[in-house]
């Protein structure tokens, strides 16, 4: 064979998935393309096509997808991943108990390598779930950036931060977010990282959003979750939490608020002219009874919103695919109308508007020159079955164990249910090990205190 008939005979792609239902968005509408392969090649989509019309023999690899739906990686736009350490320790009680009695006395137990095992059981969970992106607002966070690192997902990594902390800790986080920026080969992005207006007065905010400035990155923030936090805020500035945020240019940088539940008219209007997104994490509002976020005025307002779980100890799982589905269901029982929040919008908020309030424009959909974050879904249960409508299937039916197979930059982290690049049995043993010790509540050695009127 001379070297023209070896150069013809290479692989044109690195990956090839046949015969597979796939969702796209065309003309701003999501539809499902019948019997498509999808081509791959390094960690982008190169081909859509329908099935035959791209040759197996020019792929590297195959991957029969027949009564699999093709959907782009899901995105966790807000979460605290290594929180799975105390699920379950936190039931049945009010935000303020919440977070005084039991999460933060529980957080001041952990170590830096409790957060690097924690963030694996997190991250493998996920890739069950479909998740190939999580925004993660957490501590020691270079290990949050390790486990990301060895099990080949995405993340968006801010080191949260308490203004009682004071300017080194501040600091500190900022030079992690120098340090690991476009790390795991581009696969890490890191933000900024204050928890609160309520725990970061105005000035910590202001040099905050400096660093940010500097560094280029933008700022990752919980804002009026309740609206307790407004009136403690209007009683401490004089302004609500995004009004103070303005005053303190943390809007001068892009911006992902956190919730939002209690965002007033006059807050939308002014989140509306700045480059601001919202994460919102339905299950966990639903459980705390926090209240409902007012989502349709934030999409009317043109305010890019997207999908999260929280941390594991407020939703319990990590399944965007959940919160997808309590986010229709929530906002329909709020406005009494079964209209609103139609098929079409909740898939724009999971796929399009996820990707957007991370600044993400190469995810969140399945098209030629995106990046190659792909999830194979099964089809064939009996609780999918007829499909008379695959996108009412998806969102009212799919669930996370109906994830078959998961892509991520291009390489393949889950394959038929088996997960490839985390050892899960090693990774519960590790958690297991440290649970006693993780476990255990003492109120006066909290992080930090949840202030109340």
């Amino acid at each position: 064979m001379n070297a023209r008939e070896r150069i013809n005979v290479m692989p044109e792609f690195n990956m090839l998935i046949v015969d597979c239902d796939v969702l796209v968005r065309e003309n701003g509408r999501y539809t499902v393309r019948r019997e498509y392969d999808i081509a791959i090649r390094g960690n982008r989509i190169v081909a859509l096509a329908p099935t035959g019309q791209l040759d197996p023999a020019h792929s590297e690899l195959c991957i029969h997808a027949d009564n699999c739906l093709a959907i782009p990686g899901l995105i966790n736009t807000h979460t605290h991943a290594a929180m799975v350490l105390f699920r379950g320790l936190a039931e049945d009680v009010p935000i303020e108990v919440w977070f005084n009695e039991y999460i933060w006395p529980l957080e001041s137990n952990e170590e830096p390598e409790d957060i690097y095992w924690g963030t694996l059981l997190a991250i493998a969970e996920m890739i069950q779930s479909g998740v190939t992106t999580f925004a993660d607002h957490y501590f020691f966070c270079d290990e949050i950036a390790r486990a990301v690192e060895e099990s080949g997902v995405r993340a968006h990594i801010g080191w949260a931060v308490f203004g009682h902390e004071g300017e080194e800790k501040l600091r500190q986080t900022a030079e992690f977010a120098a340090r690991w920026q476009g790390g795991a080969g581009g696969r890490i992005t890191t933000w900024m990282a204050p928890h609160s207006p309520y725990l970061c007065d105005e000035s910590f905010l202001r040099k905050t959003a400096a660093y940010a400035k500097a560094l280029g990155v933008g700022i990752h923030i919980h804002c009026s979750e309740t609206p307790e936090q407004v009136a403690l805020s209007l009683k401490q500035y004089g302004v609500t939490p995004p009004a103070m945020l303005a005053r303190a240019g943390v809007f001068e940088v892009p911006t992902l608020l956190a919730h939002g539940i209690a965002l007033t008219p006059e807050d939308i209007a002014l989140v509306r002219n700045h480059d601001v997104a919202i994460a919102q994490c339905p299950k966990t509002y639903l459980k705390l009874a926090m209240g409902t976020a007012p989502v349709r005025a934030f999409l009317e307002a043109g305010i890019t919103v997207g999908i999260g779980t929280d941390g594991a100890v407020s939703s319990n799982t990590l399944d965007v695919l959940e919160q997808m589905r309590l986010l229709a269901l929530d906002q329909k029982q709020a406005a009494k109308d079964s209209t609103v929040m139609p098929l079409q919008t909740v898939l724009d908020i999971t796929f399009r508007g996820s990707a957007a309030a991370l600044r993400a424009p190469d995810l969140g959909e399945i098209a030629v020159g995106k990046l190659a974050d792909i999830v194979l879904l099964r089809q064939d249960s009996a609780r999918l079955f007829p499909t008379h409508d695959p996108l009412a299937n998806l969102v009212y039916a799919a669930q996370a164990s109906d994830v078959d197979t998961v892509i991520c930059d291009g390489q393949l982290l889950m394959r038929h249910g088996r997960l490839l690049t985390i050892d899960l049995p090693r990774v519960r043993a590790e958690v297991s090990a440290r649970l006693e010790r993780l476990s255990q509540r003492a109120a006066e050695r909290r992080i930090a205190t949840y202030p109340t009127m």
